[in-house]
């Protein structure tokens, strides 16, 4: 029996547990909704990023528009849990910080964005009285993958639900990819359905509002919009480049097909090593990687892979370039900066 159909089989049988997981989960939310829970509130605007269901909408593409948008004006931190770091408690990037530390997507944070302040800490309570403790000069924070974090009541909190599955259509683990019941989406400040296709039709559009339910939240689409060029340490070439290179592409990230889609569509001549998502490469992937890559019978060859997993990659492989992922909206961005922005003014005033 094929291990996908194997799988799907057993989450069907083991829907007993999605009910009572989310019966726990629910009671949770109760207790922290009535107070019984305590959560911690901050004088500064906290923005929480961050969806209903496991891995793979987008949560760090959104937390980068957000620092684009506010750098300029804010000093800015970003706190992370740190997923599959070797640290633990909370940690505060610096020049002599490593990937290991922090994990691979608050690295790339720090890498691509010198003047934000990125920290890690699964007690996210700790680490914002941390970051402000060690700079009080920061005007706001802006919580990584934090919507299930109750204990930080955040003062607006931007909820990703996927465009391949909202969350209205999914189900509870380990049936479905839900951490948390449905009902969940009324604590958000905004829902942004991520990863649509750029011809998405204002019907289409308005078919998965009425999916969603009655909501009274403002719904963005967003598509994700490739960078026009690969970087290495060393170099940079523009994407239209790799037509005449044979590509290894590296993926650790847990929906590798759109990026599949991408390259095929922009006829990269590319074979795909495939590694579970956050994955830690170790000394000997590093070999089996170098192995692959000998096998290319071309003088024209690289390695290519994503922002994520090169920052774990860079300094262990040569001709090891990235590609970069940005959120775009579909319409009405200048409305959600407006949303974002007016929040933040009434926060601080």
């Amino acid at each position: 029996m094929p291990s996908n159909i194997f799988v799907k089989t057993l989450r069907y049988i083991l829907f007993p547990v999605s009910i009572v997981y989310g019966c726990v989960v629910q009671l949770r939310n109760l207790l922290f909704d009535y107070g019984w829970l305590k959560s911690t509130s901050f004088d500064i605007p906290i923005i929480a990023v961050g969806n209903l269901s496991v891995g793979g909408t987008g949560k760090t593409p959104q937390i980068e528009y957000l620092i684009r948008l506010l750098e300029n004006d804010y000093k800015i931190a970003v706190l992370s849990r740190g997923y599959k770091r070797e640290s633990k408690g909370f940690v505060l990037a610096n020049s002599k910080t490593t990937v290991e530390e922090l994990g691979d997507e608050p690295f790339q944070f720090y890498t691509k964005f010198p003047n934000a302040i990125i920290a890690v800490d699964a007690d996210r309570t700790n680490g914002i009285k941390q970051l402000l403790k060690r700079h009080p000069e920061i005007d706001m924070v802006l919580m990584d993958d934090a919507y299930q974090h109750r204990k930080v009541k955040a003062s607006f909190y931007t909820l990703l639900t996927s465009y391949e599955k909202i969350f209205s259509v999914d189900f509870m683990l380990p049936t479905g990819d839900l951490r948390e019941p449905r009902v969940g989406v009324k604590r958000a400040d905004v829902i942004v359905v991520t990863k649509c296709p750029e011809n998405l039709t204002r019907l289409e559009q308005e078919i998965l509002i009425k999916k969603m339910g009655s909501l009274k939240q403002k719904v963005f689409f967003t598509s994700i919009s490739y960078d026009a060029s690969v970087f290495s340490l060393k170099e940079t070439k523009k994407l239209t480049e790799l037509k005449k290179y044979k590509v290894l592409l590296i993926t650790g990230i847990a929906k590798p097909k759109p990026l599949l889609d991408f390259c095929e569509a922009q006829n990269v001549d590319f074979k795909h090593l495939e590694y579970s998502d956050h994955y830690n490469f170790k000394e000997e992937d590093i070999e089996s990687i170098k192995d692959e890559f000998s096998k290319i019978d071309y003088d024209n060859k690289l390695i290519l892979t994503t922002e994520k997993d090169f920052v774990r990659l860079q300094n262990k492989l040569d001709a090891l370039f990235s590609l970069g992922i940005k959120t775009s909206f579909l319409k009405d961005a200048s409305k959600f900066d407006s949303m974002v922005k007016t929040h933040i003014i009434k926060i601080k005033v």
